[in-house]
Order: structure tokens, then C-alpha cells, then sequence
């Protein structure tokens, strides 16, 4: 049921799989689809988010490389509180996941602007 992940590119292979068999844990035997869609919707969002990170281009510039690989690091964690939203059922936990939902969403706007205004800023440059 609980398979390593597949093809993540060259970086943090090691920590997803070892994140994914800790989520394997979560279903023991004969666990319910509940439990298992959750371990799924997990394992797909950070196979999703990995991918992402992993597609962004260095460009050398520490604040723009910092920006582009941290929006989709921040993805990947508004789609695992959407998980604990769907399947959760602790109200502290689900309030948490409704708060990273709102504070991560106005993170990356606020990265998607600087990187906007810094790509505008190095054109005018040129």
C-alpha cells in the first residue's frame, strides 16, 4: 500500500521517503480509506511541492532563488492544511491549518511581488 516515491529529481529524495514512510505508518492494517486518502493526498503534495522546488531555475541571486523555491515550498504546505482540513478532526489542528492556509497564501503574494518589482527593477537595469 505504501510505496516509495517516485522520480523527485536530485534533492531531498532521501528526507520525502523518509517523510513518506512515516506516513505509511499512519495506516496500520486494515485502516479505512479515510486514513489512507489522507496518507495519499499527503505523499502527493509533497511529491507535487518537491517537484516544484526542484523545476526552479538557479539564477544565482541568493534573494530570487530564496523567493522562487520557497513559493512552491509554501504549496506545498497550503495543500497539506487542506488535507487536515478535509480529514482532520481536532478543532486546535484544523485552526492551525486554517491559519498556514492564510499566512503561507500572503507569503507567497508577498514573494510573487518582490518578484515582479525585481525582475521589473533588473530590466530597467539593462
Amino acid at each position: 500500500m505504501c510505496a516509495p516515491p517516485r522520480d523527485l529529481g536530485r534533492r531531498s529524495v532521501i528526507g520525502l521517503a523518509i517523510l513518506s514512510g512515516m506516513l505509511c505508518l499512519l495506516v496500520p492494517l486494515g485502516a479505512q480509506n479515510e486514513t489512507v486518502s489522507f496518507a495519499q493526498t499527503m505523499r502527493e503534495s509533497m511529491m507535487r511541492m518537491h517537484s516544484a522546488m526542484n523545476a526552479a531555475s538557479a539564477s544565482g541571486n541568493a534573494d530570487r532563488d530564496f523567493a522562487s523555491m520557497m513559493i512552491p515550498h509554501h504549496q506545498g504546505a497550503i495543500d497539506m492544511a487542506k488535507a487536515e482540513l478535509l480529514y482532520g478532526k481536532d478543532p486546535r489542528m484544523r485552526r492551525l491549518a486554517q491559519e498556514i492556509i492564510v499566512d503561507q497564501q500572503s507569503e507567497i503574494e508577498a514573494m510573487k511581488l518582490w518578484l515582479s518589482k525585481s525582475q521589473a527593477n533588473s530590466s530597467k537595469e539593462k
